[in-house]
């Protein structure tokens, strides 16, 4: 297994080859070559051209992560715990879900305006039902011999939940997260696409208007490494807190 990144890095450097190779014969426009994207990279991250559009894009993708995700995972707490609850919001909540983001993004930015709020509101929307199923799912799945004995000690429902539920729970919670993390950058570069002037969603759309191909994929490298980063943080964290767990056992 450890040599499965050195496999993945040479897969890389193949692909970026052949890349450059096939770019050679088709128009910058069509297809630029990586050196080129590269360079484009390297120059607009040194004269800070992408500074102010990253910054934008990480807050509406941070800040729609937090609400979302905290919404996502009280709400799931509670229909995993409350039956009536769950038969109560469920259908409603796979409705809301059902219907594209794309097309409710110019709903929210009449709303909300152009500004942050429409993004944030988009990307927290997008973040929600992830964690939400992970989380119920958690709830509902806890080991029942162990909800006896905490019956049998005595244990308050609330003390059940916290002690053992949400603990026990806690890695299908966090695979919850880490889809929602990735769906975040997805949900802030949608209402970027819609309305906005800022961000690396509306860079893209402003790099199709100038017909500035390696612009584009510059910027869709940024939002890759973005996810990517946002994904790996969490991936370190559940590590850590699996950590105790593991040598328990």
């Amino acid at each position: 297994m450890k040599k499965m990144p050195i496999y993945s890095f040479l897969l890389l450097v193949l692909l970026l080859a052949l890349w450059e190779m096939a770019a050679g014969t088709m128009s910058e426009l069509v297809l630029p070559a990586p050196s080129i994207i590269w360079f484009t990279l390297l120059d607009g991250m040194k004269s800070g051209y992408f500074t102010q559009h990253i910054i934008r894009t990480a807050l509406e993708v941070l800040l729609g992560l937090l609400f979302g995700g905290t919404l996502g995972f009280v709400i799931g707490i509670l229909m995993g715990e409350v039956t009536f609850l769950r038969k109560l919001l469920f259908p409603y909540i796979i409705a809301s879900q059902a219907v594209p983001k794309l097309a409710l993004a110019p709903l929210f930015i009449l709303w909300f305006g152009f500004g942050m709020t429409s993004k944030v509101v988009i990307t927290a929307l997008v973040c929600f039902f992830p964690l939400l199923e992970s989380t119920v799912t958690a709830i509902q799945s806890s080991d029942k011999q162990k909800q006896e004995l905490f019956r049998m000690l005595g244990a308050t429902r609330f003390q059940t939940l916290i002690h053992l539920k949400i603990p026990a729970g806690m890695p299908g919670i966090l695979a919850g997260l880490r889809v929602s993390a990735v769906l975040a950058v997805v949900g802030a570069v949608v209402g970027e696409f819609i309305g906005g002037s800022e961000g690396l969603g509306a860079l893209i759309i402003a790099s199709q208007g100038m017909m500035d191909t390696p612009l584009m994929f510059a910027t869709l490298i940024l939002l890759t490494v973005m996810g990517m980063i946002l994904y790996l943080m969490i991936t370190w964290f559940e590590k850590k807190w699996l950590k105790p767990y593991k040598k328990e056992k």
